[in-house]
């Protein structure tokens, strides 16, 4: 895929997993005799529960590149982070010249966005967020612009690990505790 990061295999199989063709784009190369056509897909699929993936693909016929991209999107499934229907916080993905801000949404707000970015969130179990994006706005770099911004989410138990802090949770499981390890300051003498 265009530019995305390096991400664990998920297996297929496990997955009940639905399809949905974003954009089909007929492309014509001129030779001696006339017009020769082409045609190019992209396809998102996803269980709505978190797995998504997104695929291109091109063939001389629509059912070929349709094929070809359904296939691909099959291959590169990826986990995404869902907390109550929206995403962890605020994120902006990027590809080539398109940039897709997005940004968690309360609870009965939907999902705010164009058709073709729309399709992913929707496969990923996204209900509510709010979207703008910003730049060019090319089908295919629109959709891997948001699959970018989705992989660039990280959830609480991540930024904890990364800083340093524990987290300890009470029998009850509802409040938490914050904890910070404790860092060794040299100081001036």
């Amino acid at each position: 895929m265009v530019g995305l990061k390096r991400r664990e295999r998920v297996n297929v199989q496990d997955l009940d997993l639905q399809e949905t063709v974003v954009y089909i784009n007929r492309i014509s190369k001129v030779v001696k005799g006339g017009k020769r056509f082409r045609f190019s897909s992209i396809v998102v699929v996803g269980d709505m529960k978190g797995y998504v993936g997104v695929g291109h693909g091109k063939g001389p016929e629509i059912a070929d590149a349709i094929k070809k991209a359904s296939e691909n999107a099959r291959k590169n499934i990826t986990k995404i982070g869902v907390i109550d229907g929206t995403i962890y916080h605020e994120v902006t993905g990027k590809c080539s010249a398109s940039k897709v801000f997005m940004k968690p949404a309360s609870k009965g707000t939907g999902i705010i966005a164009t058709n073709k970015i729309r399709a992913i969130l929707e496969y990923a179990g996204i209900r509510d967020i709010l979207t703008k994006s910003l730049g060019s706005n090319t089908a295919i770099n629109l959709v891997y612009a948001t699959l970018d911004g989705l992989l660039k989410l990280k959830d609480a138990d991540w930024v904890f690990k990364r800083r340093g802090i524990e987290k300890k949770v009470s029998e009850k499981g509802k409040k938490v505790e914050v904890k910070s390890k404790e860092r060794r300051v040299k100081s001036e003498e």
